[in-house]
């Protein structure tokens, strides 16, 4: 049996131009690379988790164009062109930690650390869009995050911590 010749023939490989932490990175990647193997493999950022790979522990959050989202669940394919924070991302170049990463830091929100990077980049995305979120606010945003150690207390504390100091800016 022929291929018809209206369909496509499959692509072994892409290659990919991202804004990755405000650099230009450009990457053939094989085209079902999923955008976390990409992110930990490809440019070794290790704090994209590998948890669930099902998008339901949202270790592997990352933030598209300012969004939050899970890298197990997007190809790299899908964010050739686009804008990608990592945790990484967010330390000044002169290493001093970002508002949310020092709030985490300062009113213990995190035990083991696994689920803190999405939980920060999801609090940061927060924080760009309210500067007062409520409790409820912050519970929704993290609401797809799980973490197994502090029982979302310090999280939320660390999140109205944060917004609290960026207020004093």
């Amino acid at each position: 049996m022929s291929r018809a010749d209206d369909q496509p023939e499959p692509v072994p490989e892409v290659t990919i131009d991202v804004t990755l932490n405000g650099t230009e990175v450009a990457q053939t990647v094989e085209a079902g690379t999923l955008l976390s193997s990409f992110l930990r493999e490809g440019e070794f950022l290790t704090s994209v988790h590998r948890g669930c790979e099902s998008t339901r522990c949202g270790a592997c959050t990352v933030l598209l164009n300012g969004e939050p989202v899970k890298s197990c669940n997007m190809l790299a394919a899908q964010v050739d062109g686009e804008e990608l924070t990592t945790v990484e991302g967010l330390t000044g170049d002169d290493g001093e930690l970002h508002p949310v990463q020092e709030s985490f830091w300062d009113t213990h929100g995190l035990q083991c650390g696994y689920c803190t990077p999405g939980m920060v980049l999801n609090a940061v995305s927060l924080l760009e869009e309210t500067d007062d979120p409520s409790v409820t606010e912050i519970q929704e945003r993290i609401s797809g995050n799980i973490c197994r150690c502090t029982g979302y207390t310090k999280i939320i504390e660390s999140v109205k911590n944060a917004a609290a100091d960026e207020d004093r800016d």
